[in-house]
This record gives structure tokens, C-alpha cells and sequence, in this order.
């Protein structure tokens, strides 16, 4: 299982991009490359499941247990012949001040070397004691390579090239100059989505040229074989598939497209057949039993979800008359009665009896903890024994809405959900959270909600 880790000194150094252009590179030489990315996060794996041409599967040791993490990669890198881990932000980066969520202690767990993307402008002999003292502040992390980022021009990598050599005994795996063409526009959410993005494959395909030009490709693909195997494992679900099928429609589209790969996958492991919806043409919703509507940017999209009224008016009937929905951050936004982005104004589908206005800085930013409220939890089944860890990044708010008189799923324990205090609106058979939900061991989301749609569909 060859398998290497990207990780750098500190954020913004350009491993997302230098990750792209990797996978692609590695995809173009013929080889199956699975892409894995730490923490919770969306968008940079739409962008690597682009590159690669496999879905991204998410590491993140607040929603799963480590032998968990384990389990997932072994399965994943079962058939291919090269992983690659993004991380997140630097490589000693995490929430714990023992950093047993760091980059780091990821890597470790998962046995894998380490490649540092070291963003070296204005940079030149003082890489050496940057990567001394990496390597002397972890010595049983595997440091197997730096790929020099931001470079000026061939003097300065000549430099900095002699400086690692002469100092350290960490390669070189390569030295990416300068280029304007290797960036991706950014917005408030980080990255633009690959699927919004114009010509995501041409840009894919640039970087990667580019890549194949100033990285070592036969090196890095040496570093990442020496990586020890993994316990050999398997995913199993949560429950075996009731032999009664159900039809959920999912919002796919420019405006929605937060979605684990391995909770639709979970989704369909519980007897869930998944209908793509698209929101911004589809004038009529399918015959489905269910509708989950995950996360994105609706408010990029505004006018357009706006003017497919036929779409709006169906969805507002078909929750009014009962049937089963679940919407997250995004899918909540365009449930409720307008939405309110730079000073225009867009209706919603308006089951929601709230607005949607978006504000310059976050209103609800990273990982969060619920509890669950019951009986008002529409999906009843086994709740979780303890509380529920998930996140949130939105800078929306919900106004004018009346939350004393409202029904909730969870309690807020950590985070700003809906109110600061609560978080998923309940009513009739709809579930709308700004929490982003996980399927793992500690939450069996999925499962919960397949049966719910199920129950609905047979009552008896």
C-alpha cells in the first residue's frame, strides 16, 4: 500500500494545489491514485476526486475512532496503487495541546512519510533549521521529502536546494516555481468547488503539467513505497439493508454539493437508492420516498434557485405533505423563506418560516458537539449514548425567526447552530441543521434516516 503524506509548515503554503497537481500527474502515468483528506472538509476533496478520478474520502479524528481511520484507509488503498493524504493547515497544526490530532500524530498513525511543501519566498539558507527542527521536534515522524513552493526563479532554488543538502538529510523532492496559473480562485468558504469552477479539468491538467516539469515523480513514488503495509480491513455498515427499498432524491448541482462519499455510500448500504435532483432545471421533483439536501452555496446561485419556482412550489408541498427530508447548512439556507446576499434579496422555498441573511465573517465556524432532544428527533431509532460530534462553517444567520415557538432535534453543547442554542428545525417530517452530520462509528446517522423514510413510506 504505497502511500505518502502532504502536510506543510503552516497554511497557505499551496499543498492543495501541489496535491492536485500530484494526483493528476500520478493518474497520467496509468497508476489507480486514492486521495484521502484530514479534517472536516468538502471542497478540497471535490477538487482531489476531480484529479484523480476516484472520490475523496475525509480523516477526521473528532468524528471517528483511530482504529476507524485505520480501517477506512486499509479498505480504500485496497486496488489502487498509490494514496495520497492532504492534510490540513501545518503539519503540528490541531485543536489538542499534545497534538494528538495534529497532522502529525495522523501521519504517525497511519505509518505513512511525510512530504513538507515549505512555501519558500523570501526564504533561503533558513530552510535548514526550519526542517531540523521539525524533524527534532517529532523523531518518530518520517519526514521523507520537501517539495520547495513559491520558488523565484533558478539561483534561489540552486540555494536552497545546496542549503537541505548540505544541512539535512531530507530530499528534495522537487521545486515548483512561481506561477499565476497555478492558482484556484478563493471565496469565503476557501477554494470554489470543483464542480462550480469553469474548466476544472483544464486547470487540474495545467497543474499537473507543470508537476511532471519540477517534481520528481519516480522519487516521491519510491518515498510513498516504503511505507509499511496496513492491517488489512474492511468497512463494514451499520446494519444490514432491510429488504425494502427507498428512493431519496439528493440536491447535485452547481448550488449543492457537500457530501461525504462514504455517507451516500452508507446511504445506499442501508437500502437507499440515491436520485440525483438538480435544482437549478429540474422543474418537478422525482418519484422518490425521501430528499436530502446537503450543503453548498446557494447564495452563488441565488437567482437561479429563485426563478425555478415549479421546483420551489413542489418541494414546499411535498415536505408540507409529509414526506421525509433532511437538509443540511446549505440545503437549510434554501429551505427557508428568502435568502439576502449583497444587498439583493432572493425567495426561497419558504417551509422554513425564517430568512436567510449573510454576513461578512463567520457566524458559526468549526467543530461543534450536539445532544440529541428527545422525543422531538423525528427519526427516532437508537440514539447515540453520548453527545454528538460534527461541524459547521457558515456565514449565514436565520432571521425574523420565532425559535421560542419552534421544535429542535439538538441541543447546542459547543458551536452556534441555529440560535446558539439549538440546532435542527423540526417540522412534520423535515430535519434542517446548520451542523454537518458524519457517518461513523460514534453516529449512525444514515442508517437512522433510511429507516425513518421507510417507516413513512410503510407505517404499517
Amino acid at each position: 500500500m504505497p502511500r505518502f503524506y502532504i502536510s506543510a509548515a503552516h497554511k497557505s503554503s499551496g499543498k492543495t494545489t501541489l496535491s492536485l497537481g500530484l494526483a493528476a500527474a500520478l493518474a497520467q502515468q496509468g497508476l489507480k491514485v486514492q486521495t484521502f483528506k484530514k479534517g472536516p472538509d468538502y471542497i478540497d476533496p471535490m477538487w482531489l476526486h476531480e484529479a484523480s478520478g476516484r472520490p475523496c474520502y475525509n480523516l477526521d479524528f473528532n468524528t471517528m475512532q483511530p482504529d476507524e481511520i485505520q480501517a477506512l484507509v486499509a479498505a480504500h488503498l485496497q486496488g489502487a496503487d498509490i494514496g495520497l493524504i492532504e492534510g490540513n493547515k501545518g503539519l503540528f497544526d490541531g485543536m489538542a495541546l499534545d497534538l494528538s490530532n495534529s497532522n502529525a500524530a495522523l501521519a504517525r498513525l497511519l505509518e505513512t512519510p511525510v512530504v513538507l511543501v515549505i512555501d519558500v519566498q523570501g526564504m533561503t539558507r533558513g530552510i535548514a533549521p526550519l526542517l531540523l527542527g521539525y524533524q527534532q521536534f517529532d523523531p518518530q515522524l518520517r519526514i521523507g521529502g520537501v517539495i520547495l513552493n513559491k520558488v523565484a526563479g533558478s539561483r534561489h532554488e540552486t540555494k536552497l536546494r545546496e542549503t537541505v543538502e548540505h544541512y539535512t538529510d531530507i530530499p528534495v523532492i522537487g521545486a515548483v516555481h512561481r506561477n499565476p496559473a497555478l492558482r484556484i480562485d478563493e471565496r469565503h468558504l476557501g477554494l470554489v468547488p470543483s464542480n462550480e469552477a469553469s474548466g476544472a479539468r483544464v486547470l487540474i491538467d495545467g497543474i499537473a503539467a507543470r508537476i511532471r516539469d519540477e517534481v520528481d515523480l519516480s522519487l516521491l513514488r519510491g518515498i510513498a513505497a516504503a511505507a509499511p503495509a496496513l492491517p488489512p480491513a474492511s468497512i463494514q455498515p451499520a446494519a444490514a439493508p432491510s429488504r425494502i427499498k427507498v428512493r431519496i432524491g439528493i440536491a447535485r448541482d452547481a448550488a449543492f454539493g457537500f457530501y461525504y462519499p462514504d455517507d451516500l455510500e452508507a446511504l445506499e448500504a442501508a437500502g437507499a437508492t440515491l436520485v440525483p435532483i438538480d435544482t437549478l432545471s429540474d422543474t418537478a421533483l422525482p418519484a422518490i420516498d425521501g430528499l436530502f439536501i446537503g450543503g453548498g452555496f446557494p447564495e452563488t446561485c441565488m437567482d437561479r434557485l429563485a426563478a425555478n419556482t415549479e421546483l420551489r412550489h413542489a418541494i414546499h408541498a411535498a415536505i408540507e405533505a409529509g414526506l421525509p427530508a433532511y437538509a443540511e447548512c446549505g440545503g437549510l439556507m434554501y429551505l427557508t423563506r428568502s435568502l439576502h446576499w449583497n444587498e439583493r434579496r432572493a425567495e426561497m422555498v419558504g417551509i422554513i418560516p425564517a430568512d436567510t441573511v449573510m454576513h461578512p465573517r463567520p457566524q458559526g465556524r468549526g467543530y461543534i458537539v450536539l445532544e440529541e432532544e428527545h422525543p422531538a428527533h423525528p427519526w427516532q431509532g437508537t440514539p447515540p449514548t453520548g453527545a454528538v460530534a460534527a461541524h459547521e462553517f457558515h456565514y449565514s444567520r436565520l432571521e425574523n425567526f420565532n425559535t421560542d415557538s419552534a421544535t429542535f432535534a439538538y441541543r447546542v453543547l459547543r458551536g452556534s447552530g441555529i440560535d446558539g442554542r439549538h440546532d435542527g428545525y423540526v417540522y412534520k417530517n423535515l430535519l434542517a441543521c446548520y451542523a454537518h452530520l458524519r457517518d461513523t462509528s460514534q453516529y449512525h446517522w444514515t442508517a437512522r434516516f433510511v429507516d425513518f423514510v421507510r417507516r413513512c413510506k410503510n407505517p404499517t
